[in-house]
């Protein structure tokens, strides 16, 4: 099960709410405050951002934040807020894409770092098609969020009554287009990639470290001046031996499997990127 699944399961199902889509980030700039109280702080946990819907009408759009602790598998909500109370979304640079992002509310702001660009293009996209379709069903008229002004043009005056929608800045045009669900099997299979990589690297350090264990045990039982010690430490290692030579046949065939759907969801994210470019 991976983690949205599991944040799903944990924080928004109980609470019949849909889970769109959730990312984990990191803080980009620290919050002012006291640097005592700063340092005393525990900095050695996870933060996901996840965007969810209400199953009750009429719906609402809300933004939670989860945290994970070490040590521990359970998710804990932490805040939320409402697409109401979201004034700005600020994608940082509208050329290329980037994994920073900031959040405005109506009475807090926080600057984030995805894990990859794609993760943040791809909340980014879901919150803006979700805060679209929100809008709508309010208003009952088309809405378009992150709509910029134009210098010296008249601005419509709004009654004081009426709701302030979010407003989208420096985002990429192809995450509020017409192909934003190409766009999005294109940002998935980035992020399959990149943990398909992170997977392999890790994978590929584990062999050496149980070798090196092996070798040092071995060091260890030479020293023993008990034959009867030894005995049972040469069983022990071949037996060791054996299974560190399964696991390893286990890794070996687990990379060529890896490298084989790498490979082929590479192909297919080149693809989805030429039936994207050709529909530009």
């Amino acid at each position: 099960m991976n983690i949205q699944s599991a944040i799903s399961r944990e924080i928004f199902v109980p609470k019949d709410e849909k889970l769109l889509v959730a990312i984990e980030v990191r803080r980009r700039m620290k919050r002012k405050g006291l640097s005592f109280l700063n340092a005393s702080r525990k900095r050695d946990y996870s933060t996901f951002l996840c965007l969810s819907v209400t199953n009750s009408q009429p719906a609402q759009v809300l933004i939670t934040k989860v945290k994970r602790y070490p040590g521990t598998r359970q998710f804990a909500k932490r805040s939320q807020w409402s697409v109401e109370q979201l004034r700005q979304v600020n994608g940082i640079n509208p050329d290329k894409d980037t994994p920073e992002f900031d959040l405005v509310f109506d009475r807090t702001s926080d600057q984030w770092v995805a894990g990859s660009a794609a993760e943040k293009c791809m909340f980014v996209q879901v919150l803006y098609h979700a805060c679209q379709n929100y809008w709508e069903a309010k208003l009952g008229k088309p809405s378009t969020p992150g709509e910029q002004k134009i210098p010296g043009a008249p601005e419509n005056k709004k009654s004081p009554d009426a709701p302030c929608q979010t407003n989208f800045v420096n985002c990429q045009q192809k995450l509020m287009g017409d192909a934003c669900s190409v766009n999005m099997v294109i940002y998935r299979c980035k992020i399959f990639l990149k943990r398909m990589k992170n997977s392999m690297t890790a994978n590929q350090g584990r062999p050496q470290r149980e070798a090196a264990a092996v070798k040092a045990s071995r060091s260890r039982s030479r020293s023993s001046p008990s034959p009867r010690a030894g005995r049972k430490m040469g069983n022990v290692m071949r037996r060791a031996s054996q299974v560190l030579s399964e696991r390893g046949e286990r890794l070996t065939r687990a990379e060529e499997k890896t490298g084989h759907f790498f490979h082929g969801a590479k192909q297919f994210a080149e693809a989805a990127q030429k039936l994207a470019l050709k529909q530009i």
